[in-house]
């Protein structure tokens, strides 16, 4: 497919050839691109996507966006891929088709405070189309689209697909606040059953609060890891 990526109104495209998108992304960001622009790298074995966004509210607040945009790709391949198709998420941003690794989320911003309004927030994926080895079952934790019945599913089209779904799911986040979202995304999360860690932290799944960060049961009580714990640094 040569033609470039038709995405919706407010949202535009630039193709990083090989580049790391969500690098690319938070270098655009920083140098004052316009919101909305998407930065894509639709290989033919991994589809990886980034996007640029200007929060308008607190960072505690905005860090839905990274969940928002799970829910938007979960959507486009419940739209494209096969009917029935497993498409999970865990909490700190993997992604597992049919319970297999599959590709993972990530979040950058300009400023890490919670409390301050960013001038900018990356919200970018990976996701595998072709398996990482031709042996099949040589890593029974992970597994690609093509492994799942997704044969037919080009990069591009996922790509697009998600921009609509993501943008959607703004607007409706815009609308009706929050809660929306938490249904849809809560319904998504796996690897909640036994222990679960994250930053040093284990302890047995409680739930999400009202802005979807993840509450432990701990041997020292209840402990909430916000969102925001799951920002990383600025890439090089």
């Amino acid at each position: 497919m040569s033609a470039a990526p038709q995405f919706p109104p407010l949202l535009s495209g630039r193709m990083t050839a090989g580049a790391d998108p969500f690098a690319a992304a938070c270098r655009a960001a920083a140098e004052g691109c316009d919101a909305g622009l998407i930065l894509y790298d639709p290989g033919p074995e991994v589809l990886r996507a980034a996007i640029v966004l200007a929060p308008e509210v607190p960072l505690c607040r905005a860090m839905a966006m990274l969940p928002l945009a799970q829910v938007g790709l979960q959507n486009a391949l419940g739209a494209l891929g096969p009917a029935e198709l497993p498409v999970q998420m865990e909490w700190d941003g993997t992604l597992r088709v049919n319970g297999g690794h599959c590709g993972g989320f990530s979040a950058c911003a300009s400023d890490a405070d919670p409390a301050a309004v960013p001038d900018w927030l990356v919200i970018g994926f990976s996701l595998r189309f072709v398996p990482e080895s031709d042996e099949a079952g040589a890593d029974p934790d992970r597994t690609a689209l093509y492994s799942e019945g997704c044969g037919d599913l080009f990069p591009q089209d996922l790509l697009e697909s998600w921009a609509r779904h993501t943008l959607a799911w703004l607007h409706r986040w815009e609308a009706e606040g929050t809660a929306p979202l938490h249904r849809e995304w809560s319904g998504l999360l796996t690897g909640t059953d036994g222990p679960v860690a994250f930053g040093g932290t284990t302890g047995a799944y409680l739930g999400i609060d009202e802005d979807l960060g993840l509450l432990l049961k701990t041997e020292n009580g209840t402990r909430l890891i916000p969102l925001t714990a799951q920002l990383t640094e600025t890439p090089a």
